[in-house]
C-alpha cells in the first residue's frame, strides 16, 4: 500500500508541474515526467517558423536595389533635355529686311532691230523670309523659307513685264516663287561677327506650281547683327513648265536664266 500511495503521488506532482507550464530545464530527464518533452518541443518550432521572419529576410534587399535602378533610369532623360536646350540655345534666326532686299532675274534677249542680243533684267521688292541654322550648323528647313512676289516684277519694258506675268509665269494663278533650303556647303560653325564668307545654299525652289532643287552661291558680309550679300543660281525656263516669252519688240529669250537674290538680315 505504501508503494501504491507513493505512486499516486509521484505521478500527481507530475501531473502539476506540466498544468503550470515548466520550462524546458525544469523537466526531468528520466522517469514518468519524460514523456511531458514532445509537448514543449512543438511550441519552440512554431515559434521559430513564425510568419514575420519571412519578410524580414526578402524585403532588406529588394528595397535597397529598386532606389538604385531608379535614379540609373532617370539620368538618360535628363542628358537628353540638357542637350536639346543647349542647342536650342544656339539657334540662330536670320530675317530678311523687306525693305533693303529685292530678287531679280537677268536674261539675254533678241530685240527688234538690233543685231545683238542685249541683257533684260527684271527686279521684285516684294521680298520675305527667314533662315533659321540650328545649334551644329544644319538648317530647319520646317522653319526656313524664301518668298517673292512675282506680280511686283519690273524691268525697263513694260510690254515685256506685261506678257511674262501674264502669259509666261501666270501670276494671276502663281503669284509667289518661294525657296525653302535645306543644306549649306562650305558655311562655316559657329557663324563668324566679321568678315566675308562664301559657300553654297541648296534647297527647292517653286515656280509656277513647279518644285526643283537648285543650289545658290552665296557671298555674304558678316557683322554682330545683320548679314548682308547676295545669292545667285542658274535656272532654265522650261524646268518649270514655261515657254519662253516672245513680245512686242522681244523676238526671243534665252531658256537660261540667272535668278539673284539681294539681302540684308537681321541676325537674332
Amino acid at each position: 500500500m505504501k508503494m501504491i500511495a507513493s505512486a499516486v503521488a509521484t505521478s500527481g506532482l507530475c501531473l502539476v508541474l506540466v498544468a503550470c507550464g515548466p520550462t524546458a530545464t525544469s523537466v526531468p530527464t528520466s522517469g514518468p515526467a519524460a514523456t511531458s518533452a514532445p509537448t514543449i518541443a512543438p511550441l519552440a518550432t512554431s515559434a521559430a517558423n513564425a510568419p514575420a521572419a519571412r519578410p524580414t529576410t526578402t524585403a532588406l534587399p529588394t528595397a535597397a536595389a529598386r532606389p538604385t535602378q531608379a535614379i540609373e533610369s532617370s539620368s538618360t532623360p535628363t542628358q537628353t533635355a540638357n542637350q536639346g536646350a543647349t542647342a536650342f540655345a544656339e539657334a540662330i534666326r536670320l530675317v530678311l529686311d523687306p525693305s533693303v532686299s529685292q530678287a531679280s532675274y537677268h536674261a539675254r534677249e533678241q530685240l527688234v532691230g538690233k543685231t545683238l542680243p542685249s541683257a533684260a533684267v527684271g527686279t521684285s521688292k516684294n521680298v520675305s523670309g527667314t533662315l533659321v541654322l540650328t545649334g551644329d550648323g544644319s538648317i530647319a528647313a520646317d522653319q526656313s523659307k524664301v518668298s517673292v512676289d512675282l506680280t511686283k516684277l519690273q524691268s525697263d519694258e513694260s510690254r515685256r513685264d506685261n506678257f511674262i506675268k501674264s502669259d509666261t509665269l501666270q501670276t494671276s494663278r502663281y503669284p509667289m516663287a518661294t525657296f525653302v533650303p535645306n543644306a549649306t556647303q562650305g558655311l562655316p560653325t559657329p557663324l563668324p561677327t566679321a568678315g566675308q564668307v562664301t559657300f553654297q545654299l541648296l534647297g527647292d525652289l517653286t515656280v509656277h506650281g513647279v518644285t526643283k532643287p537648285v543650289t545658290w552661291q552665296v557671298t555674304a558680309n558678316f557683322a554682330d547683327t545683320t548679314i548682308s550679300g547676295s545669292a545667285t543660281t542658274d535656272v532654265k525656263i522650261t524646268d518649270f513648265g514655261m515657254t519662253p516669252p516672245k513680245a512686242g519688240p522681244v523676238l526671243s529669250i534665252e531658256d537660261n536664266l540667272t535668278l539673284e537674290l539681294a539681302f540684308t538680315a537681321a541676325r537674332g
